[in-house]
Order: structure tokens, then C-alpha cells, then sequence
């Protein structure tokens, strides 16, 4: 990677006070010549004063403003100081960041403008459950119908985008449950997007924000959202 180039970990977490300490100090003790950020969003757990306590770079939004939201601030704070290519990772320690500087030189090979961390490319480590998997293979084939692109992990909250794409997720980003709508945005706007195999861990504190009970109302959001979001751009696109 050229030296050159700024790179912005963001990092969205939500009531992560067990998680972000291991989260941080792994991050920063792997990887101190890249920036990072927390956007806490809303916490009402001791995430805010975690942060405050280790000094960490945070954002705290003063209200839960969903997934979406909060990497969305992560990304208008990234092209409001002119990084090169932002970075998402959980908040709760899935993301194994070994990975990352395999990843960035990946998308400078391919000339990649996203590159999102697939646990399916090689199937290794944590693969989530069985009826979610059926929900992710779902959802890459609705996306490859819509877009012609086919991403295997498309709920992967594990992705790179570069400095075009920043902007454009500044602008605009879904708001719940965004990473399926999100891959979409970036093929219908063109975008070179390419997996990296990677290894993913379970959670080890804290539960995940999809409920088995979330599970339906979280299939029929999505697919819905990532329809309009097509229909849309194409109306767009004709005016």
C-alpha cells in the first residue's frame, strides 16, 4: 500500500462496554499506523465511558440511530477528513483484523472500488447457523438477480470501500440492516466488487441484534429494501 494513503477503521458499536477494549487494543496493537473511530451509538451500557476512560477516538451519537446510522457517521467523518479507504468492522470481535492488510493490497491487485470479507469463499471458522446461512445464500441470489453481481457473504459487515465510495456512502447509506441494500448501492453504481476469504469468530460476550424472532421480519425488510433500491436507481437513471 502506498504510504500515502489514509486509512479510517470504523468501528460501530452499541452497547459493547465486554467487547471494544479487546476490540481496540488488538487493533491499535497490530495496526498503530492506521486512524480509527467508534461511533457509539446510544449506548445504554458503560460503552461510553469505556471509551472515555481508554481515550479512545469515539463519536457518540446522542440517540440509537440503527446499524446504518452509525456507519454512515463513520463514513461522513472519513470523507470530512480525506481518508483514502475506510474500513468496517463489528464492535463485538467477529472480525479477525489479521486480515486486513491482506485485504487492502487485495483490492489495490484487483483495482477493487469494495472488498468484503467473505467467511464463504473458503468456508473456515465461525459460519453462523444454519438458518441463517439459507437466509445469506437467499439474499446473494435476489442480489445477483438485481445487479448481475453474485457476493456469497453479502451480510458481511466486514468490507473496504475506497475514497469514491466513501462519498457516496456519506451521502447515502441504509439505515437498518444495511449491508445486503449497501452492496447493492455500490453495484448499481458500478462498483468493482470483489470477496476476500476470512475467518470470523462467534461472538464472546453480548448477544447479536438479530433474534431468531427478527429472523422474518429481517428477510422481508431486506428483500423489499434491496427491490426498491434497484427500482429506484433505474428510475433515476431514466429521468
Amino acid at each position: 500500500m502506498e504510504r500515502s494513503q489514509k486509512v479510517l477503521i470504523i468501528i460501530p458499536a452499541y452497547n459493547e462496554a465486554d467487547n471494544i477494549e479487546k476490540v481496540v487494543d488488538n487493533l491499535t496493537e497490530r495496526f498503530p499506523q492506521y486512524d480509527y473511530v467508534i461511533v457509539n451509538d446510544g449506548s445504554t451500557d458503560d460503552t461510553k465511558k469505556v471509551c472515555l476512560q481508554r481515550r479512545y477516538k469515539v463519536l457518540n451519537l446522542p440517540i440509537n440511530m440503527g446499524i446504518g446510522g452509525a456507519v454512515q457517521t463513520g463514513y461522513c467523518y472519513a470523507y470530512a477528513n480525506d481518508y483514502d479507504i475506510a474500513v468496517q468492522i463489528d464492535g463485538d470481535g467477529q472480525h479477525d483484523v489479521s486480515f486486513l492488510e491482506q485485504m487492502i493490497r487485495y483490492m489495490e491487485e484487483e483495482q477493487a472500488d469494495c472488498v468484503i470479507g467473505s467467511r464463504f469463499v473458503e468456508k473456515e471458522g465461525f459460519q453462523s447457523s444454519g438458518l441463517r446461512r439459507a437466509g445469506i445464500k437467499f439474499l446473494s441470489f435476489l442480489g445477483w438477480l438485481l445487479t448481475g453481481v453474485r457476493v456469497k457473504d453479502i451480510t458481511s459487515g466486514y468490507r473496504l470501500v475506497n475514497r469514491r465510495f466513501i462519498g457516496i456512502f456519506a451521502q447515502d447509506y441504509p439505515a437498518d440492516y444495511p449491508e445486503p441494500e449497501a452492496m447493492v448501492i455500490a453495484a448499481v453504481h458500478g462498483g468493482r466488487i470483489r470477496e476476500y476469504p476470512v475467518i470470523m469468530r462467534d461472538r464472546e460476550n453480548g448477544t447479536s441484534s438479530i433474534t431468531m424472532k427478527k429472523s422474518v421480519y429481517y428477510m422481508f425488510k431486506v428483500t423489499l429494501a434491496m427491490l426498491i433500491r434497484r427500482l429506484s436507481f433505474g428510475v433515476r437513471r431514466q429521468a
